[in-house]
C-alpha cells in the first residue's frame, strides 16, 4: 500500500491533514483555520455525505476500494475524514446483489439509517448484461453495518434502474427519483438523426429521470412511476448542446439524464441531474424545477451549472453525480460531487464547493475549485 500524506498551509496554520490508503484510511488534525483543498483524498464516485443527528458528516460512494459493497468516512467538520471500512457486503448468500455496487446514499428515519443502493440482481432469466436494480438496506448505525432489507429490489420497472435518491415531503410522503438505464433503450431524435446523417452512429440509446412514491418504510412503491426528464428530442433546444457533447463529439453513442438529486426550497422543487458519459470529459451537472414532487420540471436557462473547466486553463473534467450537503448552521449548503483531473487520470475522487440558491431562485455552483476553501 501507499501512504500518502497530505497538509494545506494557510498562513501560518495547517489547515488539514489526511492520510489514505484507498478504503482504510485515517486523518485527524485539529486547526484554527478549517480549510480544503479538491479534489479531496477519497477516491470515491457518485458521492453522497449525510449530515446525522449526532453533528458527524458521513461519505459513501461507489468504489473507494470496497469489495461488492461500500465504504464510508466520517467528519466532525468536513475537512478531516476518518475512514470507517467497508460498511455494506453484498454478493452473499441473502443478498439479491451480486455485483456493480453503485450509488449508496443514506438517510437517518426514524432512529435508523437506511441505504438506497443500486446493484445487479441475481434474478435474471434472460442473461441481460445490465440487470441492474435499487434495493435498500439498513443499520443501527451510519456506520454501519448495513443488511439488505430485503432478498429482492425495491421494484421492478421491467428495465435496469439506477441512482436512487429519495426526498421526504413536509406532508410526510416519499418520492423515489431514479434513472432508466440507456441499455436497451434507442431513442429517435434530432439529434440522433444528426449523429446518423454524420455517420457517428447509427442509433443513440438514452437513459431518463423517472420519479414515484414510496412506502414511508422503504418496502415498496407507491402507484407507477412518472418521467421526470429525458435529454432533449430538438437540435435548437437550449439544452441540446451541453447534454448531447458524448454523441456530437463521436465519444459514445448514447445520452444520459442520471444522478438525481432532490431537495425544496421554499415552495420550488429543485432537481439536480447529469448528463453525457460518466467515464468521460464531458460529464456535467444541471437541474430543473418545478412546484410538485412529481413535476412537471422545467429545466433551467442556467444549464450547465457544473462542467469541466479545461478549456478555461483548469485540470477538472468529467464533474458529476452530485448530491447535498448543509453547514451543521444550516446556513451554507455545500456541493458534493466527483470529477477527475491531470493528475489522478481515469480515477473519480471526491469535490465538495459551496453551492446557493440565489433571490430569484437561480442555483449557482462554486465549482470546480482546486484552492484552498474555507469551510464554515
Amino acid at each position: 500500500m501507499n501512504l500518502h500524506f497530505y497538509k494545506i498551509l494557510a498562513g501560518c496554520h495547517i489547515a488539514a491533514a489526511f492520510f489514505f490508503t484507498g478504503c482504510a484510511h485515517s486523518s485527524k488534525q485539529s486547526t484554527e483555520i478549517l480549510t480544503y483543498t479538491n479534489p479531496l483524498p477519497v477516491q470515491f464516485g457518485d458521492p453522497y455525505i449525510l449530515l446525522a443527528s449526532d453533528s458527524t458528516y458521513y461519505m459513501y460512494g461507489t468504489g473507494g476500494g470496497a469489495k461488492d459493497g461500500f465504504c464510508a468516512y466520517s467528519s466532525t467538520d468536513m475537512v478531516n475524514w476518518k475512514s470507517l471500512g467497508q460498511v455494506y457486503h453484498g454478493n452473499t448468500a441473502a443478498s439479491w446483489g451480486i455485483a456493480n455496487f453503485w450509488a449508496p446514499e443514506v438517510y437517518e428515519r426514524n432512529g435508523k439509517f437506511y441505504m438506497l443502493f443500486s446493484a445487479d440482481w441475481k434474478v435474471n432469466p434472460t442473461n441481460e448484461q445490465e440487470n441492474f436494480r435499487i434495493g435498500v438496506a439498513v443499520a443501527e448505525k451510519p456506520s454501519g453495518p448495513f443488511m439488505d432489507l430485503s432478498d429482492k429490489p425495491l421494484f421492478d420497472p421491467g428495465y435496469p434502474a439506477i441512482d436512487g435518491n429519495l426526498l421526504t415531503d413536509e406532508d410526510g410522503k416519499t418520492y423515489l427519483y431514479y434513472s432508466r438505464c440507456c441499455y436497451k433503450h434507442p431513442v429517435d431524435s434530432e439529434i440522433a438523426e444528426q449523429a446518423k446523417k454524420e455517420g457517428k452512429f447509427e442509433e443513440i440509446e438514452e437513459s431518463w429521470i423517472y420519479g414515484v412514491e414510496v412506502k414511508p418504510d422503504l418496502s415498496e412503491i407507491i402507484g407507477e412511476p412518472v418521467l421526470i426528464l429525458r435529454p432533449p428530442v430538438l437540435l435548437n433546444d437550449r439544452q441540446s448542446e451541453w447534454e448531447s457533447r458524448s454523441v456530437t463529439t463521436g465519444e459514445v453513442n448514447r445520452r444520459w439524464s442520471e444522478g438525481p438529486y432532490a431537495f425544496k426550497k421554499g415552495d420550488t422543487y429543485y432537481l439536480m441531474y447529469s448528463a453525457n458519459y460518466f467515464g468521460g470529459k464531458n460529464y456535467a451537472v444541471g437541474y430543473a424545477t418545478s412546484k410538485s414532487p412529481l413535476g412537471p420540471f422545467e429545466k433551467s436557462a442556467d444549464n450547465p451549472v457544473l462542467e469541466k473547466n479545461i478549456e478555461k486553463g483548469g485540470i477538472v473534467s468529467g464533474t458529476g453525480h452530485n448530491s447535498m450537503t448543509w453547514s451543521k448552521d444550516g446556513k451554507q449548503m455545500y456541493c458534493v460531487y466527483h470529477a477527475r483531473t491531470e493528475k489522478t487520470g481515469d480515477e473519480r475522487v471526491v469535490f465538495i464547493d459551496k453551492m446557493e440558491i440565489d433571490k430569484d431562485g437561480h442555483l449557482h455552483v462554486e465549482g470546480p475549485t482546486t484552492t484552498p476553501q474555507p469551510i464554515r
